[in-house]
């Protein structure tokens, strides 16, 4: 009788962006399943600032290597006598990405074609890579129009958001649209230079590795949150950008109307898909969204963090509004449930008290927002 015998995946990891807010997550909960975690992050000044609680948090626990996804030497470092890669380390948000183009190209397209470049032509003992991607792919995502179904909108006019017409249109015929969960079989159609960066580094990822015989997989994620999260980037991850502001005691400023709304997903909830990425063979060359599956407007928000910090502040709707901004965006999440079993555990109402919870336990930091509205009407993206 022939006895087949699976082999199982090494447990050396490679997290890159490590000490990050997913990135450190994700390293503890590997620890705890038994892999040997090797972190390459360089410490962002934006993210972590001169104390970092995330980078503390697995400080001493993980390998350690700070060095730079753009530099060859730091990769070849950091892949010694890996197995699996988990490529984190990006640089994130729609804003800054609009006028710092060559350094997001840098870091996100080319920093992966360094460890494409290596996989493809180094020795090495990688059996599997995963790589962020996001939902920022998507652009405005997936609608309906009564007259002409399914339709990707087209960005919005400058013009229409200036009169405060904020809703997407059908672009065939002009009339209004219904927003639906966006799937993967969805156009992708970035309107940031963030989202175009990781759109290269996801199709980058999956294209060269089946050429070489590597299981990849792409995760899209929405917008994550929860305990860790920077409070010191005053440019991306709305429920830190409001707390520091609620904090300082400053007025909140909502873009638009308040009634744009996101796919918000819990840091815990994240972890648990990537994991399954990583261990389940089901998951090879397959890109599966990342999400809650439900839509949060902002106004909801800010109403619920100025709750919960029993603040009197005042929520201004201003009606400004970002250039490269999306209006609505959430995630159809079928995918990933069929095929990975899949399901978020956390509702936005109990991942935001969680949230807050833990900010309360924080020192308050300078609220910086003012700083990063006049960097963006400087370069033209802010109205």
């Amino acid at each position: 009788m022939i006895i087949l015998i699976k082999k199982k995946m090494n447990k050396n990891i490679l997290i890159t962006g490590g000490a990050g807010f997913i990135g450190s997550n994700l390293s503890l909960k590997l620890l705890d399943l038994g892999y040997n975690v090797t972190v390459l992050d360089n410490l962002s000044e934006q993210i972590h600032g001169d104390n970092s609680t995330l980078y503390s948090s697995i400080k001493g626990k993980v390998k350690f290597i700070k060095g730079d996804v753009r530099v060859k030497k730091d990769w070849y470092k950091a892949l010694e006598n890996q197995n699996i890669i988990v490529h984190l380390a990006a640089e994130t948000g729609t804003g800054q990405s609009m006028y710092e183009v060559q350094k997001y190209v840098d870091v996100n397209i080319n920093g992966t074609a360094i460890l494409l470049d290596f996989l493809v032509n180094g020795k090495h003992q990688v059996q599997k890579v995963v790589i962020a991607s996001s939902r920022a792919i998507y652009g405005e995502g997936k609608y309906e129009c009564e007259t002409h179904g399914i339709i990707y909108p087209t960005d919005r006019r400058e013009s229409d958001l200036l009169e405060g017409n904020y809703e997407p249109k059908c672009h065939i015929c002009n009339a209004n649209i219904k927003v639906l969960a966006t799937d993967e079989d969805s156009k992708i159609h970035p309107s940031s230079v963030y989202g175009i960066t990781k759109q290269n580094q996801e199709q980058m990822v999956l294209n060269v590795c089946k050429s070489i015989n590597i299981p990849s997989v792409a995760f899209r994620y929405q917008n994550v949150y929860g305990p860790g999260q920077s409070l010191k980037n005053p440019y991306t991850g709305i429920l830190s950008i409001f707390s520091t502001q609620i904090l300082n005691r400053n007025n909140v400023n909502i873009f638009e109307d308040g009634e744009e709304s996101r796919d918000f997903v819990y840091i815990d909830d994240v972890v648990t898909a990537t994991i399954l990425g990583i261990e389940k063979s089901e998951a090879n060359g397959q890109v599966f969204n990342v999400g809650s599956g439900k839509q949060t407007k902002v106004s909801e928000v800010a109403a619920k963090l100025k709750e919960y910090y029993h603040s009197n502040i005042e929520i201004n709707v201003s009606g400004n509004f970002r250039l490269g901004d999306i209006r609505h965006n959430y995630a159809d999440l079928s995918r990933i449930q069929s095929r990975l079993n899949f399901e978020p555990k956390y509702s936005f109402n109990d991942g935001i008290k969680l949230f807050v919870n833990w900010v309360k336990t924080q020192v308050i930091n300078e609220d910086r927002y003012l700083e990063s509205v006049r960097e963006l009407k400087s370069k033209g993206l802010f109205k």
